[in-house]
């Protein structure tokens, strides 16, 4: 049975099918429904727009700085916070990971941009042609370390003392920091004060100073000025710090770093007690014996004198020396010497590493009742056999001539680094764990 609706055309009368009655009406009812639910998704849209709002800083706040400026911050943010969600210091492993190569790189600073850098770190202004060295980039198996942020670094240091104590190396990785950040800072904002132990750099603006003390072995000895050349008649007063620990008092983030000093190949002179009676009153230990002394005697005073309230206090691993060109195969090599690329090998580690006093800094940190974030730079460290300051340095004050620079056997150093350089990316890993 069909039911049909009448109606009067031009023709007379016609019927029309129900059915198709229906559909239109259905049609159009869909229609309906459509337009009233996109008027309500526009009004609940212009709800929660409203709240984030009410939310917003207010706009005098805003309106305060240029658009531009603005912008440029919001942006340097928020990459930050996108790089730092995926970091974890509790979780991420920096050692274990691979150099990748990325030519859109480039410094935030160079050895002729930052003033602060000594000559014995200043590769291109000694005369390194080749700056594929600054274009690898570290990147862990299972996290991504954030871009150091000038701005975020001296903001986090804003009324602080960032103090790094130890020797060239550590004093290279303080070159680093500064250099990163000094450019931000207005000239009369910024000064510079190095006396032959301790050196200060004051950013105004932030009431923050970034600064080094020397102290190669961080426990005292005879022989941090004047340097003795002579290992053998070097002494090491195993069981003192309270020379050194005069600079460190008072600071809120402490960077200590000891390693290449106590290898000098031979057996070392520990002292306890004072320098009175010279050598005759030391004896000559094992170099891991005599590290765990010393390191033990720096750990009491961290225990017995640093607040853990407000201090923070990280130790830096070993950074590995590249002179035996055999470890990673090249047997007829000369050392670092022209070498353009790291080790691919992740499991390569090379003579200059020894694992047995990493041993000894991990038992000493194990033990202490202050908490010490220990920045693993050694493994990411040993691949880059290309970063070594080489035969671009200076020696006794002086720059290498062509003739010592044709002999890199005898005089290319690989245990330096170039700034910039590898140390840059010691202290991304250093802010990372700051934030």
């Amino acid at each position: 049975m069909s039911f049909l609706i009448s109606y009067r055309g031009a023709g007379g009368t016609k019927k029309i099918p129900l059915s198709i009655i229906v559909l239109v009406l259905c049609g159009f009812m869909f229609f309906i429904l459509l337009y009233t639910e996109r008027i309500s998704l526009m009004s609940s849209s212009s709800s929660t727009s409203y709240l984030f709002k009410l939310k917003s800083c207010p706009r005098k706040e805003v309106s305060s700085k240029p658009k531009d400026k603005i912008r440029k911050e919001r942006s340097e943010i928020l990459e930050f916070l996108d790089d730092r969600f995926e970091f974890d210091p509790e979780e991420c492993n920096v050692a274990s990971g691979k150099w990748v190569y990325n030519s859109s790189i480039e410094p935030l600073y160079t050895d002729r941009s930052c003033p602060y850098i000594d000559r014995q770190f200043s590769c291109m202004k000694n005369g390194q042609q080749k700056t594929d060295y600054l274009r690898w980039e570290w990147q862990p198996d299972d996290c991504t370390i954030p871009r150091f942020s000038p701005k975020l670094a001296m903001n986090k240091l804003r009324g602080k003392r960032l103090l790094f104590v130890g020797d060239s190396l550590q004093r290279s990785q303080w070159e680093s920091f500064v250099c990163s950040v000094e450019s931000i800072i207005p000239e009369g904002e910024k000064s510079m004060n190095r006396s032959k132990r301790y050196f200060v750099f004051k950013a105004k603006e932030y009431n923050a100073t970034i600064e080094f003390c020397w102290a190669p072995y961080i426990v005292e000895s005879n022989t941090d000025i004047p340097v003795i050349l002579d290992p053998k008649k070097r002494i090491v007063k195993v069981d003192s710090v309270e020379d050194r620990a005069k600079f460190w008092d008072g600071a809120d983030i402490l960077v200590f770093n000891t390693y290449v000093w106590w290898m000098s190949g031979i057996r070392m002179n520990a002292l306890w007690g004072s320098f009175g009676n010279g050598a005759s009153g030391a004896e000559a230990l094992d170099t891991a014996v005599a590290y765990r002394l010393g390191l033990k005697t720096w750990a009491n005073w961290v225990d017995s004198t640093v607040d853990p309230n407000k201090t923070r206090v990280f130790f830096t691993t070993m950074s590995p020396t590249h002179t035996r060109s055999a470890d990673w195969g090249k047997p007829n090599g000369t050392k670092c010497f022209n070498e353009t690329k790291p080790v691919k090998d992740k499991k390569f580690w090379g003579t200059g590493s020894n694992k047995q006093m990493m041993k000894v800094v991990s038992s000493v940190i194990k033990h202490m009742a202050t908490h010490v974030t220990v920045i693993n730079i050694t493994q990411l460290s040993e691949y880059r056999i290309d970063a070594h300051t080489s035969v671009y340095t200076e020696t006794g004050g002086k720059i290498l001539t062509a003739e010592e620079r044709a002999d890199p056997m005898r005089h290319a150093d690989c245990i330096h680094w170039c700034l910039p350089g590898l140390p840059d990316t010691w202290n991304r890993i250093l802010l990372a764990n700051l934030l």
